[in-house]
């Protein structure tokens, strides 16, 4: 590999990240792998003039879900392959990944010598998916975002979703999001109704333990 390759690992565990980054540069060839344990430590040393040949991330960071660093560096960077590991079972994390600019995902259980060939595979302009993952509800609280879009929704009624859910009437909707309250009200009887869902109190109760995230 190029002696000029270079690295950042993101994972809240000081030990996990300053373990993959060293890894890195003894088996797969780096010059260097600098680590950090949140996307806001991360961001702040980044040397934006030069993209690394790799970033690998956890999923679930300090500062929430990798999902928006991801998009960040994809806009920042195309290019830059980018590797999501994670210990969650969940296969609703690995599908959020696979919808995402990220590049590879792997389970933490795997071996070094697999995760070494997923960053080989993610160097050559490949993919890597952790397909053979085991499908099993996420054991912890961890509220996994959901999208307007991933619910057949448009983005002002993902807006409006998201106010309703915080318990706000029709009219404090409207005034937010300066419309008209009968725009509001026929917006809202179309989420119901896409959502399978015949009320407000019934909405709230599917979203519980969910994030509605809007970009």
């Amino acid at each position: 590999m190029s002696e000029n390759l270079t690295a950042w690992v993101i994972d809240d565990h000081p030990l996990v990240a300053r373990g993959i980054a060293d890894f890195l540069v003894s088996h797969c060839g780096f010059a260097s792998a600098g680590s950090a344990t949140s996307a806001a430590e991360f961001l702040a040393v980044l040397d934006t003039s030069q993209p690394p040949s790799l970033l690998v991330m956890d999923f679930w960071l300090p500062d929430g879900v990798s999902l928006a660093l991801i998009k960040e560096m994809n806009s920042l960077w195309p290019t830059l392959p980018i590797l999501v590991i994670s210990a969650d079972d969940d296969l609703a994390v690995l599908k959020k990944v696979q919808a995402s600019a990220a590049r590879g995902f792997l389970h933490k259980q795997e071996a070094p010598e697999v995760f070494a060939r997923a960053v080989s595979a993610l160097l050559a302009g490949e993919t890597w998916c952790g397909s053979d993952l085991p499908h099993k509800p996420a054991a912890s609280a961890k509220d996994l975002p959901v999208t307007a879009e991933e619910l057949g929704l448009t983005a002002r009624q993902g807006e409006i979703l998201a106010l309703l859910l915080q318990g706000q009437p029709n009219k404090r909707i409207a005034n937010t999001l300066s419309l008209s309250e009968q725009t509001v009200k026929e917006h809202v009887s179309r989420i119901l109704e896409r959502l399978g869902a015949r009320n407000r109190i019934e909405i709230i109760t599917k979203f519980r333990g969910r994030r509605l995230e809007n970009p």
